[in-house]
Protein backbone atom coordinates (compact mmCIF):
# COMPACT_ATOMS: atom_id res chain seq x y z
CA UNK A 1 0.00 0.00 0.00
CA UNK A 2 1.69 3.39 -1.43
CA UNK A 3 -0.99 5.25 -2.09
CA UNK A 4 -0.90 8.95 -1.22
CA UNK A 5 -4.40 10.48 -0.95
CA UNK A 6 -4.74 14.62 -0.41
CA UNK A 7 -6.97 16.00 2.09
CA UNK A 8 -9.14 19.47 1.54
CA UNK A 9 -11.19 20.91 4.18
CA UNK A 10 -13.43 23.28 2.72
CA UNK A 11 -15.95 25.60 4.74
CA UNK A 12 -18.66 27.58 3.62
CA UNK A 13 -18.59 28.88 0.24
CA UNK A 14 -21.13 31.98 1.55
CA UNK A 15 -19.10 34.49 3.78
CA UNK A 16 -15.71 33.40 2.49
CA UNK A 17 -13.12 35.09 2.90
CA UNK A 18 -14.81 38.19 4.78
CA UNK A 19 -11.30 40.11 5.38
CA UNK A 20 -11.51 40.64 1.92
CA UNK A 21 -14.70 43.01 1.93
CA UNK A 22 -15.28 45.16 0.96
CA UNK A 23 -12.40 44.62 -1.88
CA UNK A 24 -14.37 41.98 -3.31
CA UNK A 25 -18.04 41.35 -2.85
CA UNK A 26 -19.51 37.92 -1.60
CA UNK A 27 -20.15 37.00 -5.03
CA UNK A 28 -16.37 37.76 -5.92
CA UNK A 29 -15.40 36.19 -2.84
CA UNK A 30 -16.70 32.68 -3.43
CA UNK A 31 -15.85 33.22 -7.21
CA UNK A 32 -12.35 32.98 -5.71
CA UNK A 33 -12.04 30.40 -3.44
CA UNK A 34 -13.38 28.32 -6.08
CA UNK A 35 -10.61 29.29 -8.17
CA UNK A 36 -8.04 28.41 -5.75
CA UNK A 37 -9.94 25.28 -5.27
CA UNK A 38 -9.05 24.80 -8.56
CA UNK A 39 -5.33 25.80 -8.72
CA UNK A 40 -4.64 23.41 -5.56
CA UNK A 41 -6.83 20.31 -6.83
CA UNK A 42 -5.07 20.68 -10.41
CA UNK A 43 -1.69 20.32 -9.03
CA UNK A 44 -2.65 17.48 -6.52
CA UNK A 45 -4.35 15.62 -9.04
CA UNK A 46 -0.27 14.95 -10.81
CA UNK A 47 0.69 13.52 -7.39
CA UNK A 48 -1.53 11.61 -5.47
CA UNK A 49 -3.59 9.15 -5.61
CA UNK A 50 -7.39 10.45 -4.54
CA UNK A 51 -8.39 13.90 -3.06
CA UNK A 52 -11.19 13.88 -0.71
CA UNK A 53 -12.60 17.52 -0.51
CA UNK A 54 -14.27 17.64 3.17
CA UNK A 55 -17.34 20.29 4.05
CA UNK A 56 -20.64 20.76 5.52
CA UNK A 57 -21.70 22.63 2.51
CA UNK A 58 -23.56 21.18 -0.21
CA UNK A 59 -22.14 23.88 -2.53
CA UNK A 60 -18.95 22.63 -1.81
CA UNK A 61 -19.54 19.20 -2.32
CA UNK A 62 -21.27 20.08 -5.87
CA UNK A 63 -18.52 22.08 -7.07
CA UNK A 64 -16.11 19.10 -5.69
CA UNK A 65 -17.72 16.78 -7.98
CA UNK A 66 -17.88 18.92 -10.90
CA UNK A 67 -13.72 18.73 -10.68
CA UNK A 68 -13.99 15.13 -10.17
CA UNK A 69 -12.79 14.85 -6.62
CA UNK A 70 -14.64 12.52 -4.29
CA UNK A 71 -16.08 14.13 -1.27
CA UNK A 72 -16.65 13.47 2.22
CA UNK A 73 -19.59 15.05 4.11
CA UNK A 74 -18.51 16.39 7.41
CA UNK A 75 -20.22 15.10 10.52
CA UNK A 76 -22.86 18.05 12.48
CA UNK A 77 -21.71 19.67 15.24
CA UNK A 78 -18.00 19.32 13.68
CA UNK A 79 -15.03 21.85 13.78
CA UNK A 80 -11.97 22.34 11.30
CA UNK A 81 -9.44 19.49 13.56
CA UNK A 82 -12.43 16.96 14.26
CA UNK A 83 -13.42 17.65 9.99
CA UNK A 84 -9.67 16.38 9.39
CA UNK A 85 -10.10 13.19 12.15
CA UNK A 86 -13.01 12.18 10.14
CA UNK A 87 -11.12 12.59 6.92
CA UNK A 88 -7.82 10.76 8.21
CA UNK A 89 -10.43 7.48 9.47
CA UNK A 90 -11.56 7.47 6.57
CA UNK A 91 -8.05 7.11 4.80
CA UNK A 92 -6.64 4.98 7.43
CA UNK A 93 -6.29 1.67 6.05
CA UNK A 94 -6.63 2.89 2.63
CA UNK A 95 -3.59 5.14 1.98
CA UNK A 96 0.16 4.94 3.36
CA UNK A 97 0.31 8.92 3.98
CA UNK A 98 -2.22 12.03 3.25
CA UNK A 99 -1.39 15.14 2.68
CA UNK A 100 -3.18 17.73 4.32
CA UNK A 101 -3.61 21.06 2.38
CA UNK A 102 -6.15 24.19 2.87
CA UNK A 103 -8.00 25.06 -0.53
CA UNK A 104 -6.51 28.72 -0.39
CA UNK A 105 -3.22 28.35 -1.51
CA UNK A 106 -3.06 29.05 -5.07
CA UNK A 107 0.40 28.96 -5.83
CA UNK A 108 0.98 25.25 -4.91
CA UNK A 109 2.21 24.38 -8.35
CA UNK A 110 5.24 26.38 -7.70
CA UNK A 111 6.08 23.97 -5.43
CA UNK A 112 7.73 21.07 -6.10
CA UNK A 113 5.56 19.06 -4.40
CA UNK A 114 6.43 15.51 -6.07
CA UNK A 115 9.67 15.94 -3.95
CA UNK A 116 7.89 16.42 -1.01
CA UNK A 117 6.08 13.13 -2.03
CA UNK A 118 8.87 11.31 -2.57
CA UNK A 119 10.36 12.58 0.56
CA UNK A 120 7.74 11.60 2.52
CA UNK A 121 8.48 8.00 1.67
CA UNK A 122 11.41 8.10 3.61
CA UNK A 123 10.79 10.63 6.07
CA UNK A 124 7.56 10.60 8.62
CA UNK A 125 5.93 13.87 9.15
CA UNK A 126 7.11 16.98 6.46
CA UNK A 127 5.00 20.39 7.34
CA UNK A 128 5.06 23.34 5.25
CA UNK A 129 4.59 26.62 7.86
CA UNK A 130 2.34 29.62 6.59
CA UNK A 131 2.59 33.11 7.12
CA UNK A 132 1.42 34.40 10.58
CA UNK A 133 2.81 30.81 12.17
CA UNK A 134 0.10 28.69 10.58
CA UNK A 135 0.72 25.49 8.77
CA UNK A 136 -0.30 25.15 5.24
CA UNK A 137 1.32 21.83 4.23
CA UNK A 138 1.65 18.36 6.58
CA UNK A 139 2.55 14.64 4.91
CA UNK A 140 2.17 12.27 7.51
CA UNK A 141 0.26 8.47 8.25
CA UNK A 142 -3.21 8.88 8.60
CA UNK A 143 -3.65 9.48 12.19
CA UNK A 144 -0.07 10.29 12.93
CA UNK A 145 -0.99 13.04 14.79
CA UNK A 146 -4.34 15.25 16.32
CA UNK A 147 -3.96 18.29 14.06
CA UNK A 148 -4.20 21.71 15.26
CA UNK A 149 -5.20 23.54 12.97
CA UNK A 150 -6.49 27.57 13.74
CA UNK A 151 -3.88 29.79 15.45
CA UNK A 152 -0.10 29.44 15.53
CA UNK A 153 -0.47 25.91 14.58
CA UNK A 154 2.87 24.97 13.18
CA UNK A 155 4.43 25.55 16.71
CA UNK A 156 1.75 22.93 17.95
CA UNK A 157 2.17 20.64 15.06
CA UNK A 158 6.35 20.36 15.48
CA UNK A 159 5.55 19.64 19.27
CA UNK A 160 3.12 17.22 18.37
CA UNK A 161 5.37 14.92 16.01
CA UNK A 162 8.04 15.59 17.91
CA UNK A 163 6.14 14.31 21.34
CA UNK A 164 5.54 11.46 18.92
CA UNK A 165 8.95 10.99 18.39
CA UNK A 166 8.32 11.72 14.28
CA UNK A 167 11.04 13.32 13.66
CA UNK A 168 9.47 16.28 11.85
CA UNK A 169 11.31 17.92 8.92
CA UNK A 170 10.38 21.76 7.63
CA UNK A 171 9.99 22.64 4.39
CA UNK A 172 9.83 26.57 3.71
CA UNK A 173 8.33 27.51 0.53
CA UNK A 174 7.28 31.31 -0.21
CA UNK A 175 4.54 29.78 -2.30
CA UNK A 176 3.10 27.47 -0.19
CA UNK A 177 3.48 30.16 2.64
CA UNK A 178 0.58 32.05 0.50
CA UNK A 179 -2.69 31.89 1.88
CA UNK A 180 -5.24 34.39 0.63
CA UNK A 181 -6.54 36.30 3.38
CA UNK A 182 -5.61 40.12 2.45
CA UNK A 183 -5.56 42.71 -0.52
CA UNK A 184 -1.93 42.37 -0.36
CA UNK A 185 -2.12 38.79 -0.98
CA UNK A 186 -4.05 39.10 -3.62
CA UNK A 187 -1.03 41.22 -5.16
CA UNK A 188 1.71 38.28 -4.70
CA UNK A 189 -1.41 36.02 -7.10
CA UNK A 190 -0.90 39.10 -9.76
CA UNK A 191 2.51 38.75 -9.68
CA UNK A 192 3.49 35.34 -9.10
CA UNK A 193 0.33 33.26 -10.05
CA UNK A 194 0.83 32.98 -14.28
CA UNK A 195 -1.07 30.42 -15.72
CA UNK A 196 -3.22 30.04 -12.59
CA UNK A 197 -7.31 29.81 -12.58
CA UNK A 198 -7.41 32.38 -9.76
CA UNK A 199 -4.82 35.20 -11.22
CA UNK A 200 -7.03 34.66 -14.53
CA UNK A 201 -10.39 35.27 -12.61
CA UNK A 202 -8.23 38.10 -10.43
CA UNK A 203 -7.51 39.51 -14.20
CA UNK A 204 -11.45 39.45 -14.65
CA UNK A 205 -11.97 41.25 -11.98
CA UNK A 206 -9.46 44.34 -13.11
CA UNK A 207 -7.26 43.46 -10.13
CA UNK A 208 -4.12 45.55 -10.60
CA UNK A 209 -1.11 45.61 -8.82
CA UNK A 210 2.23 47.94 -8.63
CA UNK A 211 5.01 48.91 -6.16
CA UNK A 212 4.47 50.69 -3.35
CA UNK A 213 6.86 52.54 -0.69
CA UNK A 214 4.12 53.19 1.60
CA UNK A 215 3.40 50.97 5.08
CA UNK A 216 2.57 47.92 2.27
CA UNK A 217 5.02 46.65 -0.57
CA UNK A 218 2.38 46.68 -2.97
CA UNK A 219 -0.15 48.54 -3.99
CA UNK A 220 -3.22 46.71 -5.36
CA UNK A 221 -6.48 48.28 -6.79
CA UNK A 222 -9.34 47.76 -9.00
CA UNK A 223 -9.59 49.11 -12.47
Amino acid sequence: MDDIYAIIPVSKFKNAKTRLSPFLSEEERENLLKAMLHDVTDTLKKHVDRIFIISRDEDVLDYAKKLNLDTILEDENSNLNKALKQAMKYCKGKAKKVIIVPSDVPLIGKTNVQMLIDASKSLDFIIVPSKGGGTNMIIMKPMAIHTRFEGFSYEEHLQAAERKKLNPQVHDSFFMALDVNTAQDLGEIMIHGKKTHTRKYLKELKVNVEPFRGSERLKVTRG
